[in-house]
């Protein structure tokens, strides 16, 4: 899930902001040479007794424990779920991977008729059509470039062909009210085999005057059955919009009201996201002015449709699996770290991406009894993690093939854009943050003032009081790591 600093009032943004620069300083003028920090005294103060806390230290070129504390108890680890599922990635398919999602004909071409379906074959792809990306939409671009070599008319149908995934759209353990009542890009997307536009309508609402509905405009319109039930009042702040979703169909109803001065964009998941690309691409074609006969349908519905009697039409060739991946870790997008989990799986499911993130954990010589992975983001309840198994798993992608890439992939202190933006600046720190409700983690690698590097993850379970409180004590443990005199 998104870091949430961002919910907090500004002046607390600031005080987060401050606080690093500070705090280290004097870190570094009062840690005793030689001696680790006392991470004791830490979890052992007043507001540390908020939460249950986990913590594992690792060095990694020596591979000696350094520091534990609950070590081997599991945990929820939030979005340090990630780091998990961006390593097997790297593992299983290499910095260089990329997905392809391509188009078919099914049939026979007459002068400006194509006789026959146009089939959109995904592969899982996260990033077809998302505007993550920035690329375009591949799929207006193609029905364009089908209207400028001549066709006029499509005898046949679009059909999605979702089955590089299961039939799974959410994770085991995912809260309901992320798909029914808090739906937006955020959390609640569906997963699937054939992904487009995030898997997400775009609506820009702008308000009206007051006592009158909100005006919306959607990108693309026409797919969700939506209730638009949004006044505008008559004030300047303060927005009150509650969301009802059908997670079983495409009705979504937003209600409630908003500022006058309000203009924005959310964006709503959608229940179906092969008949959503598969319904888009029929608009588009429409659009530019290919008459198309038959309505929309999954491949399921077609018998003994073979691949290798036909020729691709159009291909979309994704990033690299670098860049991919630096939108998991650094931005923490929960579609996109879903997306991949199911990717390395032979089935495309998650018991057999969970099957895959476990064999390279046995690799990194961690214990796998008491751990359950049920999604790649890290939104799962169900998810348990070990601490000593996370900081095994760092230790050993530090001496990995694709160490470099795993590294490009996680923040650093205070890096822009990322979930690190207001944290840890100036700390020598590249880490993966974790926000639930009632849990908070940060995992990755800390430099030490003798210039050795650590291996890290900090858990904490059933937060209560100000979550940034824990989350100040997080870093506070990062900085006397960053600050002590790792072990020779």
């Amino acid at each position: 899930m998104r870091n949430t600093v961002n919910d907090l009032p500004a002046t607390k943004r600031r005080r987060l902001a401050t606080l690093p620069a500070a705090v280290i300083a004097l870190a570094l003028a009062t840690a005793p040479a030689g001696l680790p920090p006392d991470l004791d005294t830490i979890l052992n103060g007043s507001i540390s007794r908020n939460a249950f806390w986990g913590v594992y230290v690792q060095h990694v070129e020596t591979g000696e424990t350094w520091y534990e504390h609950n070590a081997s108890n599991a945990f929820i680890p939030a979005s340090n779920q990630k780091i998990f599922t961006s390593a097997t990635a790297l593992d299983a398919l290499g910095s260089d991977y990329r997905y392809r999602t391509v188009l078919y004909f099914d049939g026979q071409v007459e002068e400006s008729i194509l006789k026959g379906d146009l089939v959109l074959r995904g592969s899982g792809d996260p990033t077809f059509g998302s505007e993550q990306v920035r690329r375009g939409d591949p799929l207006r671009t193609w029905a364009t470039d089908l209207a400028n070599m001549g066709i006029a008319r499509i005898e046949g149908r679009i059909v999605g062909d979702d089955n590089a995934f299961d039939d799974q759209p959410y994770a085991e353990g995912w809260d309901i009210d992320f798909v029914t009542s808090r739906a937006s890009r955020e959390v609640g997307v569906s997963i699937g085999g054939l992904a487009y536009n995030d898997n997400v309508v775009l609506v820009n609402i702008r308000a009206g005057s007051p006592g009158r509905p909100a005006r919306i405009r959607m990108n693309p319109d026409g797919f969700l059955d939506f209730r638009n039930r949004m006044v505008t009042a008559n004030r300047r702040r303060g927005i009150a919009i509650t969301t009802h979703r059908d997670f079983r169909n495409e009705r979504i109803t937003l209600q409630g009201s908003l500022p006058r001065t309000y203009n924005g964009t959310v964006g709503v998941p959608v229940a179906n996201p092969t008949a959503f690309a598969a319904a888009t691409f029929t608009k588009y074609l429409r659009e530019a002015g290919i008459e198309v006969q038959g309505e929309p349908v999954d491949i399921d519905d077609l018998n003994n449709f073979r691949y290798d009697m036909e020729q691709p039409l159009f291909v979309y060739v994704s990033p690299p699996l670098l860049d991919i991946l630096h939108i998991v870790n650094k931005e923490s997008n929960n579609f996109y770290a879903e997306q991949v989990f199911r990717t390395y799986a032979s089935n495309g499911s998650a018991q057999g991406a969970e099957n895959r993130v476990k064999r390279l954990l046995r690799r990194a010589g961690a214990a796998t009894g008491d751990i359950e992975i049920r999604d790649g983001s890290g939104l799962s309840r169900k998810n348990m993690i070990t601490p000593r198994a996370m900081g095994n798993l760092l230790t050993y992608m530090h001496g990995h093939e694709q160490r470099e890439a795993f590294l490009a992939s996680l923040a650093r202190g205070g890096e822009r854009g990322s979930t690190l933006r207001y944290r840890l600046n100036r700390v020598p720190v590249r880490a993966k943050t974790g926000s639930l409700e009632f849990v908070r983690s940060l995992s990755g690698y800390v430099t030490t003032q003798g210039g050795q590097t650590l291996a890290f993850a900090v858990f904490a379970n059933n937060c209560s009081g100000p979550s940034y409180r824990i989350t100040q004590t997080i870093d506070r443990i990062v900085m006397e790591l960053a600050a002590s005199s790792s072990p020779s």
